[in-house]
């Protein structure tokens, strides 16, 4: 029997899956509107079909129409025809490394479209193609109603047995296979429960979205990949992992009997959490567990714990809380353990507190004051290493085996004591130091930490694996305007002021700009916390008699009730602008969007979730996450700027006619399957947000609209192209007049989400609403290797602003580069060949040139070969095992000489003061962060702001959306932007200041390394140049004249070294037989003693007068060089009054024969370490001593008590800038944030929405 198939593309054909019928009728697009008047006519050439669907809650039998199904157009593909037969298919090999680099896996001949060379098709093959477990026999499973092409697959096991047992599965290796696990899974749960109006509507379902996949138009969340599929496909099952559903024909609550039956596709969650330790799954722990299975299977969740009590509030059992950070913290480690996904990514993970927790000054602060702990792991564990060597070095360079740890023998040991005590070293680890070298150790490594985010320094503090987030209602806004103060609350008070109906009385009172101050200034020093306006958030709450909207996703974007869940999809606007008559194709755009609402809707019908409440909630309420992608690109590619009114307006309109359409859709499916089941109390709530939203995309006053605090801002119809001004009035005109009739099947439908591993898949530049981020893009190719290339959207900009070809073609070749020596100042093939470079040599180098950052790597003399190195050009092995020997430098260029190589090969990344280019033009080209090590604009923060408040207004949750400020911003301007934000209903914001992470290196070093070095040993050439001097001057021998040349100038040439004017130092204050004097003393940068100044409470201005000289006469002796140990043994044991007991100073001095005899004393052990002339060792002073090490096989044992402790070496002190840092700092010049990936090792790196992601491999630190 024929089912009949609505073909946009053949005119008036009607296409069948068992023949093709001619029908004049229906061969163009059916309104909604009349439906039912072409199900009749359609019904009339369908009398004989039977079919069997299912409807909600029971089975139905109809005539090959379904009354209340969804008809699907086709606009992409062909009835009859194999959607994937529109696509040029490639083959590749897809290489799965470690972040070592070392080689994980490698899959062999994946195929993919075309469209997905490179880094999409890496992604795709690495993350979502299924690895193993899928049978190589497979046999459909027979199912009433269920067409054939549709039947589920299960294991042919009788084929399987007649293969050897590591033969019978394999892995997907075919795009075709991932794309049909998809579309098909969706097809089949939405035609056994009644979405489609006809089997035909369902193939062409089907067909249109393996188009939408193939063709990178669009991409659900990372969790469909995972896990949809997996069973409709391959049959495969799995021990159920404690998960629930909701059963569509009963409505009953399940527990889920098989893993993979009922997908996972999920990617946010919103939980609960109350005030309880233990106790159910609402309570702290048992947070933590449901938290842990979201993490394992790559999911992200968020909960605001305001319900817990705050630190020193009292329990009905007696006693008082621990407070709401104990728990925090206990959180985070947690968190940090369960790496998502199972791969070393962290934890995708929101904390969200109300303003008037008791601990919300602690909680502001949290993240900030664990980032100083870091600061202090790096400079402390530094600082320890370099003294520890110092120490050492001064013990083994010392002649004299018996005395090399006598100070009074060995002064530079003594003089490298002093300035380990001068940076705080503590004396029992420099004591430890001393102990291992009589030991017989030659050196002691300690683990020096660094500011890596996924390095040890930051995994040893708390509050680094969530993003923190403060709720701010209107109410505190009004307070920090007035200058009113702001009350803290002890939850047990508000909820019992809240019982009695009262105001709650305050258990802290505070500035409420002072508090505002306090947030601002976090944001700036550590990019958290991000704010959540919570009354703008719950005036725009579709169902607020369901509860109030308390949290949000770990990415910001998803805000609804607690205990519910939003499963992502994301469409590549730049696919839908028609790049030749430069229009956007509406109508393709508003098919997309109404076939993935449908999707998202199928998805919660045939989902399972991680606990019962998230099960009944998600089902009750049916909330989706549809989004776009790529705006900042397309924008790019029309020529407009992303900090225009054209380009704010453009957002709206897309935005409005992607949710509008959306809620169309699912006032459509309500009319076909009912609205969601909690519509009815809710119906006059989520009506009034619809009308609001229709409001904005009118534009109307702001008297016109209802229950909000704040205006929104409206599309402007001057600045609005108005194909895309009509199409969102009407999107909104028919979601309110559908909605008005049928109800919405759904709560929410859209948000605006990072998507960064899906936008990657879609080869997207930009992800949400973000700018470009670089002009600079690098695609890895299938057969190996990668591909620098401009940005697509520079030439299309180029050429829709009226440059030509030539014009065109030298200013992406002033950002570009050449890409060649030939004609290269300094370097062209002519000085190259004078250098004994062979014309082959050269030939590789520019055959590199698209793999590396800089002139520097291509001459690397890992790509140069050891041949040329060792031979034509000298090299000594030592500097061509070195990656980073600057060969270049090597050969006599300057730096000036280098840098201007590398602009002309490899560009300036930066298209300002290119040849040609206008002015006024520049803006166009303006990225989220200034273009390489030349560029110095980019886009200016409240252009981010405006942005997100153009599309804020016409979507249902938020928009994930980090508002990048420079370095050199101020707290001001951070309050500045939330203030903004605020003004313009925008629900949440996060600012991340460029440089406020430790974790991310500057982007140039404050002072050059080599400047480093020079400062330190600038002392040392002076000295060296003036032992030659006498070498040469003194009539002996060089051999014999050497030692006595240093002699003469190291003990005899006095030339005064004046003290810096700001210097180290301490003051003393002890009482000398009864007598108290004060000791002032200051020393040199190398911890050696220039000046000392006297008081004494003795009665008589001549004696003051004398000891004042005395010290002056001293001080000048120490800077003309004058030993402090010439000092101490001419002043030391003096006798004359005052004399006697001593109290105060060190502690270590207990007698002394004078004043002057006490005062160098002192000196003594402070400079010199002359512990001989201590009366108490300062061991004895240190309450924290332990006992001398014992070398065992178990490392250095010490033993105290029952306590036994045990240190075992680590990693070495590193260089000023090592290779890590440097490929980091390069990274920053070429856009990137320097940060690595913790799943490939790639530098690729970049802002996305709140998160980050890898260009290079797709991963990223959110949940989608």
């Amino acid at each position: 029997m024929p089912f009949t198939i609505l073909d946009n593309k053949n005119g008036t054909n009607i296409e069948s899956l068992s023949s093709s019928i001619k029908h004049p009728l229906f061969g163009r697009r059916i309104p909604f509107s009349r439906v039912s008047h072409y199900r009749d006519k359609i019904r009339e050439d369908c009398d004989s079909m039977q079919t069997k669907i299912k409807d909600k809650s029971k089975s139905i039998e109809n005539h090959g129409i379904n009354d209340n199904g969804m008809v699907v157009e086709r606009r992409f593909t062909t009835a009859g025809e194999d959607p994937f037969d529109l696509f040029t298919w490639i083959s590749m090999d897809v290489e799965i490394r470690n972040p070592d680099g070392t080689m994980a896996d490698s899959i062999k001949g994946v195929e993919f479209p075309s469209g997905f060379e490179g880094v999409p098709g890496k992604i795709a093959a690495q993350k979502y193609l299924r690895k193993a477990g899928v049978p190589v026999y497979l046999r459909k499973v027979a199912e009433d109603g269920i067409p054939v092409w549709l039947q589920r697959s299960e294991p042919d096991h009788e084929k399987l047995q007649t293969l050897d047992a590591d033969d019978r599965y394999t892995g997907e290796i075919h795009g075709k296979n991932l794309f049909r696990r998809l579309a098909g899974t969706w097809t089949y749960w939405g035609y056994k429960y009644g979405y489609f109006a006809s089997e035909v509507d369902a193939r062409a379902y089907f067909d249109e979205m393996c188009y939408l996949i193939s063709s990178q138009r669009s991409a659900p969340n990372s969790p469909q990949w995972f896990n949809t599929g997996l069973n409709w496909a391959y049959g495969i099952e799995g021990p159920a992992q404690g998960h629930h559903y909701v059963d569509p024909s009963t409505g009953e609550l399940c527990l889920s009997e098989n893993a993979y039956e009922h997908p996972q596709p999920h990617a946010c969650f919103i939980q609960s959490v109350s005030d309880s330790l233990v106790g159910g799954t609402s309570s702290i722990m048992g947070l933590w567990n449901r938290e842990a299975l979201l993490f394992k299977f790559g999911s992200g969740t968020g909960s605001n714990f305001s319900n817990i009590r705050g630190a020193g509030e009292p329990l009905s059992g007696g006693g008082s809380s621990s407070g709401l950070l104990s728990f925090l913290k206990i959180g985070d480690r947690a968190a940090g353990a369960i790496k998502s996904g199972g791969t070393t990514r962290r934890a995708a993970k929101m904390v969200t507190l109300d303003l008037d927790h008791p601990d919300i000054e602690e909680y502001i602060d949290w993240k900030s004051s664990e980032e100083e702990k870091v600061s202090a792991l790096v400079i402390g564990s530094n600082i320890l290493q370099k003294h520890a060597n110092s120490l050492m070095e001064s013990i083994w360079a010392h002649e004299d085996d018996d005395n090399r740890l006598d100070q009074s023998q060995n002064l530079a040991l003594r003089k490298a004591i002093v300035r380990a005590i001068r940076d705080s070293v503590p004396q029992p680890h420099i004591q430890r130091i001393l102990d291992l070298a009589k030991q017989g150790w030659k050196g002691v490594d300690f683990e020096c930490f660094d500011t890596d985010w996924q390095g040890e320094a930051y995994m040893s503090v708390s509050g680094q694996n969530s993003n923190n987030s403060v709720r701010v209602p209107n109410s505190f806004m009004d307070a920090v305007k007035n200058g009113e103060n702001w009350n803290l609350v002890w939850r047990t008070e508000k909820d019992k002021a809240a019982e009695e109906d009262r105001e709650p009385a305050a258990c802290k009172v505070l500035d409420a700009g002072e508090l505002w101050d306090k947030i601002a200034y976090t944001a700036w020093a550590c990019a958290d916390p991000g704010v959540q306006f919570d009354t703008t958030i719950n005036e725009w709450h579709t169902c607020p008699e369901g509860g109030r909207i308390n949290g949000s996703n770990p990415c910001s974007e998803y805000m609804f009730l607690d205990d519910t869940a939003c499963n992502l999809a994301s469409i590549n606007l730049l696919h839908y602008y028609d790049l030749d008559n430069q229009t956007f194709q509406i109508e393709d755009f508003k098919h997309s969007v109404r076939l993935w609402t449908a999707t998202l809707e199928i998805s919660v019908l045939m989902a399972q979730f991680p606990s019962a409440e998230i099960a009944q909630k998600s089902y009750d309420y049916r909330t989706l996450g549809l989004g776009y992608c790529n705006i900042g690109s397309l924008l790019m590619h029309m020529g407009i700027p992303y900090d225009d009114e054209r380009a704010y307006a453009i957002c709206g309109a897309l935005t409005a006619i992607m949710c509008g359409e959306s809620y169309a859709t699912s006032a459509e499916i309500a009319s076909i399957l009912g609205p969601y089941p909690d519509y009815e109390r809710n119906s006059e709530h989520m009506l009034k947000v619809m009308r609001n939203h229709r409001r904005a995309a009118y534009d109307a006053p702001e008297s016109e609209y209802e229950g909000l605090t704040i205006k929104p801002r409206g599309i402007n119809s001057k600045k609005c192209p108005q194909d895309l001004l009509i199409a969102a009035r009407e999107a909104w005109d028919r979601a309110l007049r559908e909605g008005e009739e049928h109800g919405y099947r759904n709560a929410q439908t859209t948000v605006i989400a990072p998507t960064g591993t899906i936008g990657l898949v879609m080869g997207c530049d930009t992800t949400g609403v973000e700018p470009q981020f670089s002009l600079v893009q690098y695609k890895t190719l299938a057969g190996g290797g990668s591909l620098r290339i401009i940005n697509k959207g520079v030439t299309m900009a180029l050429k829709r602003l009226g440059y030509s070809d030539k014009q065109t073609k030298n200013i992406e070749e002033f950002v570009m580069g050449t890409k060649t020596l030939n004609g290269c100042p300094h370097l062209s093939m002519e000085k190259l060949d004078a250098f004994g470079f062979s014309k082959a040599q050269i030939k590789n180098i520019e055959t590199k040139l698209p793999d590396v950052f800089d002139i520097r790597s291509a001459f690397s003399p890992s790509i140069l070969g050891k041949e040329l190195c060792m031979g034509a050009l000298g090299m000594s092995q030592d500097e061509f095992n070195d990656d980073f020997f600057d060969v270049l430098g090597s050969l006599g260029l300057s730096s000036e000489q280098i840098n201007e190589a590398n602009d002309y090969v490899l560009g300036r990344g930066t298209i300002e003061g290119a040849p040609g280019l206008k002015d006024e033009h520049l803006a166009v080209f303006d990225c989220a962060t200034p273009g390489g090590k030349y560029g110095v604009r980019s886009i200016d923060w409240p252009a981010h702001v405006h942005m997100m408040a153009a599309a804020q207004p016409f979507i249902s949750g938020a928009i994930s959306k980090t508002i990048n400020m420079p370095s050199n911003s101020t707290v001001s301007e951070i309050k500045e932007a939330y203030d903004l934000s605020f003004s313009t209903m925008i629900k949440a914001c996060a600012v991340y200041r460029d440089g406020s992470k430790l974790s991310q290196p500057l982007m140039n070093q404050l002072v050059d390394s080599s400047a480093l070095q020079e400062e330190d040993n600038e002392e040392v050439v002076i000295v060296q140049k003036m032992v030659e001097q006498v070498v040469e001057a003194l009539p002996l021998p060089e051999v014999k004249a050497q030692p006595l040349a240093e002699s003469m100038v190291h003990d005899y040439i006095a030339s005064r070294r004046p003290l810096p004017d700001n210097c180290e130092g301490g003051r003393m204050k002890a009482k000398v037989g009864g007598h108290t004097v004060y000791l002032n003393h200051s020393s040199y940068e190398d911890g050696r003693l220039g000046e000392i100044m006297l008081t004494t409470s003795k009665e008589g201005a001549a004696w003051r007068s004398m000891l004042n000289q005395f010290a002056i006469a001293v001080s000048l002796g120490l800077q003309h060089g004058v030993p402090l140990d010439a000092f101490v043994n001419s002043f030391t044991f003096q006798k004359f009054e005052p004399s006697g007991m001593v109290m105060g100073g060190s502690g270590r001095v207990k007698m002394s024969s004078s004043i002057v005899d006490y005062i160098f004393r002192e000196l003594a052990i402070r400079y010199l370490g002359r512990h001989d002339l201590a009366h108490v060792s300062q061991e004895d002073l240190d309450p924290y001593s332990i006992s001398r090490p014992e070398i065992t096989e178990d490392g250095v044992v010490r033993n105290k008590g029952e306590i036994r402790e045990v240190q075992q070496t680590l990693g070495a002190f590193e260089k000023v800038e090592d290779s890590a840092t440097k490929t980091r700092r390069v990274a920053r010049e070429n856009g990137f944030t320097g940060d690595v990936c913790t799943d490939c090792g790639s530098s690729q790196m970049v802002r996305n929405g709140t998160c980050l992601k890898c260009n290079a491999c797709g991963a990223t630190t959110g949940c989608s």
